[in-house]
């Protein structure tokens, strides 16, 4: 591994998922995301426990806990492993190789494919997530997209201080520490790595690393002026 390079401490608490063991002896961190449909072969039950409308639409490799909530109108393609607890909302897209722990939202307008989701994640309106790992209690503000592949579809760089590295993967979202904040209307370009307890304000977009606690805001300025046609009736 490079040696500006963060390893997996920078953001997930290995503790609070019941995946840990494929994390183990990575060179990169983003290297899980090609190890997801591994955690899907040696996991999959396809047991379906909680409470489950009959409006909604399950796939046949499809696991769903005990506790969790699938409203009407929530599409499961699978292959998908759906942990305990969790609430997915009416609307929801969850298409293959999605592996959600325990405690997670997914909410309505919200669509997931290639993904693992650590335990009490909040994925709640309008988001798109793809190739990508959200860490514990990690929560997209409304109309966040996580964008997975370049527009001119070659193998994504992750951005490190001190050099890029290729990933050598065509598909890569992004890193998504524990209990890390991302404001509405975000764009996390293919790539972002976000370190632990980072908090992002609204309409920024993101690219790069951010290391754990990051505070990351957007400056622009705005200019008031008077309405010339303020009088015309309406």
């Amino acid at each position: 591994m490079v040696r500006d390079c963060p390893d997996i401490s920078a953001f997930f608490d290995l503790t609070k998922t019941d995946y840990s063991r494929y994390y183990r002896e990575l060179e990169y961190p983003w290297e899980i995301v090609k190890r997801i449909s591994n955690i899907i072969e040696d996991n999959l039950e396809s047991e379906r426990r909680g409470s489950i409308s009959q409006n909604s639409t399950l796939g046949e490799e499809v696991e769903i806990g005990e506790g969790t909530v699938v409203e009407a109108g929530t599409m499961i393609k699978g292959p998908a492993i759906i942990g305990k607890n969790c609430e997915i909302r009416s609307g929801a897209y969850v298409r293959s190789n999605v592996v959600v722990g325990d405690g997670v939202t997914i909410g309505h307008s919200s669509e997931i494919k290639e993904s693992l989701v650590h335990d009490e994640a909040e994925i709640p309106h309008f988001s798109y997530v793809g190739d990508s790992v959200i860490g514990w209690k990690g929560h997209l503000g409304a109309g966040v997209k996580i964008s997975n592949l370049k527009v001119n579809r070659e193998p994504i760089v992750v951005h490190l201080d001190e050099r890029d590295v290729q990933t050598g993967l065509r598909k890569f979202g992004c890193l998504l520490g524990d209990e890390v904040e991302i404001g509405c209307n975000s764009v996390l370009n293919p790539g972002t790595l976000v370190g632990k307890k980072t908090l992002s304000m609204a309409n920024v977009s993101l690219a790069g690393y951010y290391p754990p606690g990051s505070f990351v805001k957007l400056s622009q300025s705005i200019e008031l002026t008077e309405r010339k046609d303020k009088e015309r009736g309406g």
